[in-house]
């Protein structure tokens, strides 16, 4: 009897054993992070956020997960005081048993859902976590100190948030626009007025100032045919005129409109891809699976690459609303050819510089600090809508082909994109100089030794 009775001690204590290990390898499955992070970038592609703001999205959001993980993790520090504006960081009680990872999960997702719409997008997903972890094995009173201190992040984030001045540029006033030679003026088909020329008013995470690596002044506009200026007109014309099938690919590939209006007829219709940095956010989850990285070093690569899209982003518009740079279909249609229209949509804000030469170098730096710099990956984020992989010797690489992928599609001079890409990799250098987020002196990602599912 008494045999039979530690018998019963034993499978007991193995099945609980086999619970807590069946809710960590969930909670701890860091393709779980990557694909909480395709959820809300969906979200951005179905409701239309223009670049800027979804950088925004993914910023706060990947901030409030890492915020969980630095306070479980004491390999990871907070960003708080290393983002100078951003507050101390509410601490887990003492005596509570809390889930790091799924406090990184939830919060990612009540960001999310708070900086986007409609309301409550993101919250049956956020419900949907919660049961998952609980059907998995973990404790009712984990889940709820878990579910507890998340929430005390998330509001935290959210509440620090509402000071970057985002609110303020929504009443901003109008660009206008001027008819002086060499100066931007809505393009076809849709002749939109200038898309966020306050976003520069935005309070940035790292940089010091928007103005911080703002590019020199581009080319004088000069239509005689021998000026700097007029070469790079005919360069973005010529090329247009003779594209190869392997141009239109990296044309296609980095085009990232998130909204494209197409014109038949009377009939105008959209259609969606990601926005540039939702392409960049799914290439770091490509590169976490490739390297086999951790959740917590998965959840770390997100935050940092997303400050430095938003930072970029806010560089970057201060640079395009400063020099106010005509777009190339404007000048080839109005110097040269007026049935000229570029392989790509031309979108509705100035040329100098190239946004998605800017935000790609920016975050090509901080990938390579975290992955490496000759890292090989295959780039499959826009088999969804119908466009071939590409593989690329590293993230710079890939940079400096979505920089040309501008070229190809005839929407940016090439100054536009030469100095928009150096732009790029100063503000990920000083990103990567300025932030600590890993006691690791290099901070590479290492192998998982936990369970992964299929993704």
């Amino acid at each position: 009897m008494k045999a039979y009775f530690y018998l019963c001690l034993v499978i007991t204590g193995l099945l609980s054993c086999s619970q807590q290990k069946d809710y960590h390898q969930f909670t701890g499955d860091p393709l779980l992070y990557c694909k909480t992070v395709k959820r809300l970038n969906d979200v951005v592609l179905e409701n239309n956020f223009p670049p800027v703001i979804a950088s925004r999205n993914y910023a706060y959001a990947n901030i409030a997960a890492y915020e969980c993980i630095a306070a479980g993790d004491s390999n990871y520090h907070s960003l708080s005081g290393q983002i100078k504006h951003l507050p101390p960081m509410p601490r887990p009680l003492a005596g509570q048993n809390i889930d790091f990872n799924l406090a990184a999960l939830l919060a990612f997702v009540k960001v999310g859902n708070a900086v986007t719409f409609p309301e409550g997008v993101l919250m049956d997903y956020y419900n949907e976590l919660k049961e998952q972890a609980s059907d998995a094995g973990m404790p009712e009173n984990i889940l709820n100190y878990t579910v507890a201190f998340s929430d005390t992040i998330a509001a935290s984030i959210l509440k620090w948030s509402k000071g970057d001045k985002y609110a303020e540029t929504r009443s901003a006033e109008k660009f206008t626009v001027t008819t002086e030679d060499g100066r931007w003026i809505p393009t076809p088909p849709a002749y939109a007025q200038a898309l966020e020329p306050h976003w520069c008013d935005i309070r940035p995470l790292v940089l010091d100032t928007c103005s911080q690596f703002q590019s020199p002044p581009p080319p004088k506009f000069d239509m005689y045919k021998n000026s700097p200026y007029y070469k790079e007109v005919m360069e973005v014309k010529n090329t247009g005129d003779s594209l190869t099938e392997e141009q239109r690919h990296v044309a296609d590939f980095f085009d990232d409109n998130p909204f494209k209006l197409n014109v038949s007829g009377h009939m105008m219709f959209a259609t969606k891809k990601f926005s540039p940095p939702g392409h960049w956010m799914n290439i770091v989850g490509i590169a976490a699976r490739k390297a086999k990285a951790d959740f917590n070093s998965t959840v770390a690569a997100y935050a940092e690459t997303s400050i430095a899209l938003f930072d970029g982003f806010i560089s970057c518009w201060k640079t395009k609303f400063s020099y106010n740079s005509i777009r190339p279909e404007t000048v080839i249609n109005k110097y040269i050819n007026p049935d000229w229209r570029p392989y790509i949509q031309t979108p509705p804000f100035p040329s100098y510089t190239s946004g998605h030469s800017v935000i790609s170098a920016a975050a090509a730096e901080v990938m390579s600090h975290y992955f490496g710099d000759q890292f090989v990956y295959r780039d499959s984020s826009l088999r969804e809508f119908g466009i071939n992989d590409m593989t690329f010797k590293s993230f710079r690489d890939a940079a400096w082909e979505a920089s040309l992928s501008r070229l190809y599609g005839g929407i940016h001079f090439r100054s536009d994109i030469v100095n928009g890409n150096q732009e790029g990799k100063q503000i990920g250098t000083y990103i990567v100089e300025k932030l600590k987020m890993k006691n690791d002196a290099d901070s590479k990602m290492f192998a998982s030794k936990q369970v992964r599912a299929q993704w």
